[in-house]
Parts: C-alpha cells; structure tokens; sequence
C-alpha cells in the first residue's frame, strides 16, 4: 500500500486511540452497500478491502502509533445521457398520443419516474481514501489529490470519535520558499527535478509550465525575474522518493523509489496481509519523516501558534 497524494493536518490536542474503542467508533459508521434508490452510501471499512484478497475483521490497521484507517464509497453510476435519452423517448410518446407538449412540471416528474426505475439496475462504483493518523508525529497524512475528498474523510472521522482536533498543516503559500530552492539553494536531501510551474503576481496570473527543463537554466531564471513564483516543483527526497510539491503544501505523485519498494520483497506476495503490513509501515514511516522534515525546514508548525 503506497500513498500517491498528501494532504496533511496537524493534531492540535493529544489524541489517544485505543484498539477496543476505535473500533467500536468506526463500526458505528462502517461501511454498507448502496440500497436500492440509494445514489451513494460511504463509511469506513477494513484498509485491506481496497485490495484483491485482503479482508480483515478490523476497521483499522495499526502498526505503533500509527493507524491505517479507510473510507469507503459507492455510487450507483446512471449517466445523465441514458435518463435523458429515456425522457426524450417518454415525452415524445406522450405528446404524439395527447397532442399537447409536456410541462416543465411534468417532465420533472418523469425524470423522477425514470430514475427511481433505473437505480436498482445501475452499476456501482466503489472508491477508498486512506489515510494515516500518527499519534507520535501528531499529523493526519490523508492520501487524497483534492481538499474537497480529504474534507470529506475528516469530517466521517470527526464524526465517528466525536473529536478530531486537527488544521491544515500548511496554512499560508509557500511559493517564496519554493522559488528559493530554483533561485537560491534546496535542502541538502532534496535534489530538483525538471518540472516546474510558475505564476506571475500581478493581474494577468500568467502561468508557465515546463517539463523536462532543467530548473537552473536562464530561461527558469528569467521568468523568477520577471516576477513569477513558483506554485509547483518536482522534487526528489533523500533517496526515498519523488514527488510533486505544491504551494500550498499538498503533495501528488509520489513515487517511491526502487530501494524503498525493494526493501519489502522479502515478504511473500501471496501473504497479502503481511505484505500490506509491511508496506504500511515502511511507507507511514517514511511519509512521516519526509512531512516533519518539511515542517522544520519550512517553519510550518511556527505558523500554528
């Protein structure tokens, strides 16, 4: 199990999680299938589901002081096309048999009609969010590309242990610091990649974006003089990984690199469960130093008080 995205929170209050009592709380919201005329159903399941051949009991997966937890969510997938397509075909037999165009009114009760027939029959689509909440590093990593999708996490967790004392790690741009690294020095474990995306300040918010570009080449220099900052950069950490790092302090595509992945191939793959055990705790480990070397680096935590 490898996180390809971060948002990342930190714990403002101590936070005690205990095997019994998490798992009582997240079975309160666990996870069930889409009914009938449901469009869409979420809660929590075991973080072993998402995968072929992985079931546990457990809502949860633990390994020290961190905890793998994961959302799930169905959706009953009925495409806009198909409901209009049968309206279309409703209507127009209606109004050959009455001579009368259908309302407004009317045609929203036959949407209804159609769906309500159609819901029971739709396929479903089944989506996870994972997440990592460290009690040692105080931090909840969620593995998600949008704030909406980490939000939605929170608030399920939120819910289910009454209490979630957490905020944004990052809570200002850190497009200064970023356009440092290219126009200054990087961190002795980060090595730039080429890939970038600079924004200008002033109103025109011109955007430049490049790949395959080395970052200390005079073209990358003139753009920062001209007063573009950089909102993206592709960067490699300490051997570990590679990753996009954003301004405003998200993380996307992480890939970790052969050494890290390696490192757990002595573990059968036909034991899922110990594999994903070890991967889980391999990646939160790393995850978590990779974020508090930021947060040191970056000052992030001076922000929060």
């Amino acid at each position: 199990m490898w996180f390809k995205n971060l948002k990342v929170y930190q714990l403002t209050q101590d936070l005690s999680l205990h095997d019994d009592d998490l798992q009582n709380a997240l079975s309160d919201l666990a996870f069930r299938p889409c009914g009938k005329q449901e469009t869409a159903t979420m809660g929590f399941c075991s973080p072993f589901s998402s995968v072929k051949g992985g079931s546990s009991p457990a809502l949860f997966h633990r390994v020290g002081d961190r905890f793998w937890i994961t959302l799930k969510k169905q959706e009953r997938i009925l495409p806009a096309a198909v409901v209009n397509a049968e309206l279309a075909e409703k209507v127009e037999a209606i109004e050959a048999e009455t001579g009368s165009p259908v309302g407004k009114k009317q045609q929203a009760d036959l949407k209804q009609e159609i769906v309500h027939a159609l819901l029971p029959r739709a396929f479903t689509k089944n989506s996870y969010t994972h997440a990592c909440v460290s009690i040692e590093d105080s931090k909840v990593l969620v593995d998600a590309s949008s704030d909406g999708k980490a939000e939605t996490f929170l608030a399920m967790l939120r819910k289910a242990l009454n209490s979630l004392p957490v905020v944004p790690l990052v809570r200002r741009s850190l497009q200064n610091e970023l356009t440092s690294w290219i126009s200054q020095a990087v961190p002795n474990t980060i090595e730039l990649l080429e890939e970038a995306e600079l924004k200008s300040s002033d109103d025109a918010a011109s955007i430049v974006r490049c790949k395959n570009q080395p970052l200390d080449s005079e073209e990358i220099a003139h753009h920062i003089e001209a007063g573009k900052w950089v909102q993206k950069i592709a960067i490699s950490y300490d051997d570990v990984m590679t990753a996009i790092l954003c301004e405003d302090g998200s993380v996307k595509r992480i890939k970790f690199t052969d050494r890290i992945v390696e490192s757990v191939s002595d573990v059968p793959k036909d034991d899922i469960m110990q594999r994903l055990d070890a991967e889980f705790a391999l990646m939160s480990a790393e995850l978590c130093q990779f974020i508090n070397f930021l947060n040191k680096e970056l000052s992030l935590t001076d922000d929060l008080t």
